[in-house]
């Protein structure tokens, strides 16, 4: 039998392997100011809403800007100086008014030589909030402790100096201010997490009797406003206690706002647990973890973090709404600003406006900050939660 030779042609030539390419890269993003503005003219109808917004913007900001620094007295001892401009129509913000009352502003009618006291009280508080909210801070679960336990107690005993602590009695009725608004307020924050927590567990709980406790305490808190719950704190609950049993007035205004905003937090908190898949409820038992334990190793910590922008909104909030102990008497920032206008030296057209202009300023500083560090806190566990 012959063999036929395959033709060159006919041959089989080794395949070659497939050519090694560059997988592509993804697409970088714009710079996010100059993407920014590339959006507000990217369309005919984009630029017209801006050149609109722009308008508009410059119609409301420009006489602030105006009252508030191009007209604006900056020096000055007495009214006679805010009246200085008003001879030739440009009538501006006093701001000397702000600058010799700022002490009253701040601590009320604290006593002066004794101002060392809250002012020690609120550097303790500065350090403790900086060490327990720096991510990179060391021992940053001590610090939350020692600001939620012992530094109260530190705070209570140096602002009021009760009579075993060797320093002079400062009583309630004596604070006022941004003294008295941060004390509030941070008792009320302080206060309100744990609170509500607590009752966030107690409304899921399958004891009927917490579970209705805890049901009709949220419901009522929430279904009256804040304003009822310090009238009942300070002028009803005197009615209800026995003869000579009072508690400090400030003491029950902290008390009153302090369930109030539980409330609100409760609710919060139970939004964030109601978002938590099953499975992490049966991988928590099938570990053999106890309720408390699977509670708060593994429940309340992805809650919680679900529920951060409404938590620090329930902050910002319980902040702005301190200016409501005003009605009981209680002088906040506002009550010294409203009773500083009407002393005869500083009496001028523009006095009150500057007063509450120096407030906003101070309530938009405070709640932009505790927004700004919600949103960074947000973005930080986003990307711990992307590597893992």
């Amino acid at each position: 039998m012959t063999m036929t030779p395959t033709s060159p042609a006919c041959a089989s030539t080794p395949r070659s392997a497939p050519a090694q390419t560059t997988p592509a890269r993804p697409p970088q993003p714009t710079a996010g100011l100059l993407r920014g503005l590339r959006g507000l003219v990217s369309t005919p109808v984009n630029a017209l809403l801006t050149v609109l917004a722009l308008a508009i913007a410059w119609f409301l900001l420009r006489p602030a800007i105006e009252f508030l620094f191009i007209n604006a007295v900056w020096s000055g001892h007495d009214r006679a100086a805010c009246l200085a401009g008003e001879a030739s129509g440009e009538t501006g913000a006093c701001w000397p008014f702000i600058t010799r009352r700022i002490g009253y502003f701040v601590y009320g009618q604290y006593p002066e030589a004794q101002r060392w006291r809250p002012n020690l009280a609120m550097a303790l508080c500065a350090l403790n909030i900086a060490a327990a909210l720096w991510p990179r801070a060391p021992y940053r679960g001590a610090a939350l402790f020692a600001f939620v336990v012992p530094f109260p107690i530190i705070s209570w005993i140096l602002l009021y100096g009760p009579g075993f602590s060797g320093l002079v009695t400062v009583p309630t009725n004596l604070w006022g201010g941004v003294l008295v608004t941060l004390v509030i307020s941070i008792v009320g924050i302080v206060a309100s997490l744990p609170l509500g927590v607590l009752l966030a567990l107690g409304r899921r709980s399958r004891m009927p009797f917490v579970r209705a406790a805890s049901i009709v305490f949220i419901e009522v808190m929430r279904g009256v406003p804040l304003l009822a719950v310090l009238f009942m704190a300070n002028r009803m609950l005197p009615l209800f206690l026995p003869p000579g049993v009072l508690p400090d007035p400030l003491v029950r205004v902290m008390v009153g706002v302090s369930l109030f905003a539980a409330a609100g937090m409760a609710e919060v908190i139970r939004g964030g647990l109601q978002a938590l898949p099953k499975g992490q409820y049966e991988a928590a038992a099938a570990l053999g973890l106890g309720y408390w334990q699977m509670m708060f190793t593994v429940i309340l910590p992805q809650a919680l973090t679900l529920v951060i922008p409404g938590i620090v909104n329930t902050f910002i909030s319980l902040f702005k709404d301190t200016t409501l102990v005003t009605i009981v008497g209680i002088f906040d920032l506002l009550t010294t600003i409203d009773v500083s206008s009407r002393d005869p030296a500083w009496a001028t057209p523009v006095t009150v406006s500057t007063g509450y202009a120096f407030a906003a300023m101070f309530y938009f500083i405070c709640c932009y900050a505790m927004s700004r560090y919600s949103a960074a806190m947000e973005r930080r566990l986003a990307a711990a939660g992307s590597r893992s």
